[in-house]
């Protein structure tokens, strides 16, 4: 129950804080059981980015579990303050921050890396979000480079994977069967239909990835690739001052070059976010075309705003490589499907959203829970890894159409697989000029031509 209620067609009620507009639970907004049910499974894909921060970063696994807190509760600014997404971190850009991180000494270098392309990417929001440029910037990139980088994420997220020594090679049949049952489950046609004929296996599609996860930690388990999880009971306890040492305030803020170094990681980071950004837009508006009970209303530019604000607030207090980015696709996938049920199912799209974030912070809190998944943390972020290459490979395709267009993006999603940002920015847009641009010029100039021939015909 909440105190307040929403009338028939009407938002939902707020707090007015200037252009912000405050909801808070059983004020604002009820909490919804399934929501609450399902958040409290799906936190553990945050914890996935414990196995880069122990790894890459070279933290402790108790900075990088209070690291993953921290990042919860700042997760639940944006809807908090009226944007109707479920937040969460960029998961297409974590395969090549990865492999800029990776070029610096794990320790205090790598989590200046860290620092500095999180703190960059909290500028672009925040001029992007004021000015308005965000929307022109993507919507005028060729193709080509948005391809380039989409394809490319893709083939880095793979490559993590099966590459010599990776976790494939570790743990192979874990991998591929919960690689194998993540794809069939989001992306299958005959399970699609299954679905919608089979009220338990729509249950199960209503998980998104968490049953591909949890089949994988049993098979994994039962062949010997995963040990018994030692289970401790209680709640877990945030480790903050050794989180503190990690902050720029002692280590020490990011220099001049290393913050130009990471303006191109950055910029593929908003790139990739704007991207979903638009897909989350598409998700609502179905959901709110679908209930006239209530009025949605947000904005473009507070998004942004409230994204460079969590963005900041990580970079400067809690250095996280996923970044703060402005929706988890499959949570709000999730939230807007329950949604467009009706009112009955679902009082207001914010008691959605609202109550799957906080349910992300109370999971995170069950101390047997977390020390449950701890040896599995691998198996979670590969499958993350498998399902974000798979989509970010299938988006990037349908943005190219022309044959240069795909070599160009072909070339440029190698290039930034195997070297990181700066070198495929540099070469997809070189490509773009030399190749592709010149030759729409000379298709123009050949048709003129072609004109000026039937003229004098």
């Amino acid at each position: 129950m909440s105190l307040y209620k929403r009338k028939n067609g009407a938002e939902q009620p707020y707090w007015p804080i200037g252009p912000y507009k405050m909801r808070l639970p059983f004020i604002h907004y009820k909490l919804e059981t399934p929501e609450l049910i399902q958040g409290v499974v799906l936190f553990t894909a945050g914890l996935g980015m414990i196995e880069i921060m122990t790894s890459v970063m070279g933290i402790s696994y108790e900075a990088a579990l209070t690291i993953t807190i921290l990042n919860q509760f700042l997760m639940l600014i944006p809807s908090t303050f009226g944007v109707p997404f479920v937040s969460g971190f960029i998961t297409a850009l974590i395969p090549l921050i990865v492999v800029f991180i990776g070029g610096f000494e794990p320790g205090a270098e790598a989590v200046q890396a860290v620092i500095a392309v999180q703190l960059v990417l909290a500028f672009l929001f925040l001029i992007f979000g004021i000015s308005g440029l965000g929307e022109k910037v993507v919507v005028n990139l060729p193709p080509s480079l948005k391809a380039g980088v989409l394809i490319g994420a893709g083939i880095a997220a793979i490559m993590t994977e099966i590459e010599p020594g990776g976790r494939l090679a570790e743990t192979p049949i874990a991998i591929t069967v919960g690689g194998l049952l993540c794809l069939f489950t989001m992306f299958s046609l005959h399970f699609k239909k299954m679905s919608i004929q089979n009220r338990f296996v729509r249950f199960i599609a209503s998980y998104g990835i968490v049953p591909a996860i949890l089949t994988a930690i049993l098979v994994g388990w039962l062949v010997g690739e995963y040990p018994t999880p030692s289970i401790e009971w209680g709640i877990t306890v945030p480790s903050i001052s050794e989180v503190w040492q990690l902050t720029p305030w002692v280590i020490g803020f990011p220099g001049i070059d290393l913050l130009i170094a990471a303006v191109p990681t950055a910029v593929l980071a908003y790139i990739i976010a704007y991207g979903d950004i638009i897909v989350g837009e598409q998700m609502v508006k179905r959901a709110s075309e679908a209930r006239k009970d209530e009025k949605i209303s947000y904005s473009f530019s507070q998004m942004h705003l409230l994204t460079f604000v969590r963005n900041l607030l990580n970079g400067l207090f809690a250095p996280h490589p996923g970044m703060s980015g402005p929706i988890y696709t499959a949570g709000v996938a999730s939230v807007t499907e329950r949604y467009t049920k009706g009112r009955k199912a679902m009082d207001s799209i914010y008691s959605g959203t609202n109550t799957m974030l906080i349910a992300f912070s109370i999971g995170i809190f069950m101390l047997p829970l977390v020390t449950f998944f701890r040896p599995f943390l691998p198996i979670a972020l590969s499958i993350t890894l498998i399902l974000t290459g798979y989509l970010c490979i299938t988006i990037g395709m349908k943005q190219v159409k022309t044959e240069v267009e795909m070599g160009v993006a072909g070339i440029m999603a190698i290039v930034l697989a195997i070297y990181g940002a700066a070198p495929a920015l540099i070469l997809g847009v070189v490509l773009y000029f030399t190749i592709e641009n010149t030759g729409r010029k000379r298709k123009k100039q050949n048709k003129e031509e072609i004109e000026e021939e039937q003229d004098i015909v």
